[in-house]
């Protein structure tokens, strides 16, 4: 099997992106656990999802701030590679898939621990420009590639 091009993209879309997710999560918690707090959690998933399976170039919140924010600012300086931010995406997809499934089954803790998780990575990634879920894929390539 023959690896993916290593598509490059700009690191302030997915830091974009990363402020969506906060301000979806967040509202998700104002919500609570509860029907509005679990859709909010749902719409939180389905704007993971096609970052979690193709790359964060796909998901909405990338195609706003092509077509809004980037012509405004110009293009990156640097750009990264997107596989990091993908394998960030599918964290986020798998805590707001468990944030939802724990909401369904009534079970608030869950819900609130699961969404917080998500506030939390997205927190990082949106001020502080540290990509949690990204560094847990550069440390799990480190400790499992093997050096020639």
């Amino acid at each position: 099997m023959t690896e993916a091009k290593d598509i490059q993209i700009d690191p302030r879309g997915y830091r974009f992106g990363a402020a969506v997710t906060l301000a979806v999560a967040v509202v998700a918690i104002v919500l609570g656990a509860n029907t509005a707090g679990v859709i909010a959690m749902i719409i939180q998933a389905l704007l993971f999802l096609p970052g979690a399976t193709v790359g964060p170039q796909k998901t909405l919140q990338s195609w706003i701030f092509r077509t809004t924010i980037r012509p405004r600012i110009g293009a990156p300086k640097e750009t990264e590679s997107f596989r990091p931010p993908r394998f960030a995406q599918q964290m986020g997809l798998g805590f707001s898939i468990l944030a939802v499934v724990f909401g369904l089954l009534d079970v608030a803790a869950g819900f609130y621990i699961f969404t917080g998780f998500v506030v939390f990575a997205s927190f990082l990634n949106s001020v502080f420009g540290f990509c949690l879920g990204c560094e847990i894929y550069l440390l799990t390539k480190r400790l499992t590639t093997r050096t020639a």
